[in-house]
This record gives structure tokens, C-alpha cells and sequence, in this order.
């Protein structure tokens, strides 16, 4: 026992099933169910949400604008509207935004330029490098996205079904590439 706690190392293990899960199938195990009330809190039902930093609005080398700011503000008011804009860090819902806007910047790029470049000092075809940072870019995007809609998962006692902020930035970018 020398790491401590006792038993297995930290986090190891099966999940916990979210509560809505355990109420939509009827809680099988028949465990009484844990669900959090919280009477001594502030009431948050009237509170605005936090303005954007600056640098999600900062103009781009380019001249164009940066979409992270509209990202933020549609997923905080869509986080808002499901009663959980409280649970979900400043700092994730910035680093979703500005994640988000970088892929389509990205995105953008390679419909302007193309799959390859020109190497710098041979002349020869290359792979484009926005395809490699349009791919971590929206791999990181995803994570952050599971991570916050996880949270939104965990903390309502009805699954959510319908449009997310994410489904919407992919539709807008599927349709300015159609050129809708």
C-alpha cells in the first residue's frame, strides 16, 4: 500500500453513469440514487455572461475577423439556456472558442490554397502544413467539446437531444465551402 489510499491507483475503474442515464433506465442496480440539491447558494438564475478576453477578438494578420468571441457567446448562452454555464470553466469555454475559430481559419486556408505548398528552399511540392494544424486543431476542439457537454450530461435529469454550438460550427463551415 504505498501509494497511499489504500486500494488501486486514482480514477482507475469504471466510470459513474451520469444521473440521467441511471433515471432513464430506471435505476437496474436499484442503489439509491445520489442527487446533489444545493439549498445554502447563491441564486445564479439572473447572471450575464463574463465578457470575452480581448485576445479572442484580436484582428487577424489577414484582416479578418476571429470567430472565437461569436463561438464563445453561442455556447455560453446555449450552456446558459440548459442551466450550466456555471459549471463549465472561464478558461475551457475560451479555449473551445478559440480552438473552434483556428480550425475554420485553418479550414479556410486550404480552401484559398490548396493540399500542397511549395517548399521554401527546393520549390517542390509539399503537403499543405494546414492540413496537419487544421487537424489538431480540431482534434483539440473535440476534446474540449466532450469535455464541456460531458458536464452537461452529468448535471440534467433528461438527456439532451438537438443542435449543439459544435453541430452549428460545423454546419457554417460546411456551408462556406459550399459557398452558402
Amino acid at each position: 500500500m504505498a501509494n497511499g489510499h489504500g486500494g488501486a491507483r486514482i480514477g482507475a475503474g469504471q466510470r459513474k453513469k451520469a444521473l440521467s442515464d441511471k433515471l432513464v433506465e430506471g435505476n437496474p442496480g436499484k442503489r439509491k440514487l445520489t442527487v446533489m440539491e444545493f439549498t445554502d447558494t447563491a441564486d445564479l438564475q439572473g447572471e450575464t455572461m463574463p465578457p470575452p478576453r480581448d485576445y479572442l477578438a484580436a484582428r487577424q494578420k489577414n484582416g479578418k475577423e476571429l470567430l472565437a468571441v461569436e463561438v464563445y457567446e453561442r455556447t455560453w448562452t446555449w450552456l446558459h439556456e440548459r442551466g450550466c454555464a456555471h459549471l463549465i470553466p472561464a478558461q475551457i469555454l475560451e479555449q473551445y472558442a478559440m480552438a473552434i475559430s483556428r480550425w475554420i481559419q485553418c479550414e479556410e486556408c486550404i480552401t484559398e490554397y490548396g493540399f500542397l505548398a511549395k517548399h521554401p528552399t527546393t520549390g517542390n511540392a509539399i503537403p499543405s502544413p494546414y492540413v496537419s494544424m487544421s487537424q489538431s486543431f480540431s482534434k483539440q476542439a473535440n476534446n474540449l467539446w466532450f469535455q464541456i457537454y460531458q458536464v452537461v450530461r452529468e448535471n440534467c435529469s433528461t438527456e439532451y437531444k438537438g443542435a449543439t454550438p459544435h453541430d452549428d460550427m460545423m454546419e457554417r463551415l460546411l456551408s462556406a465551402r459550399r459557398g452558402g
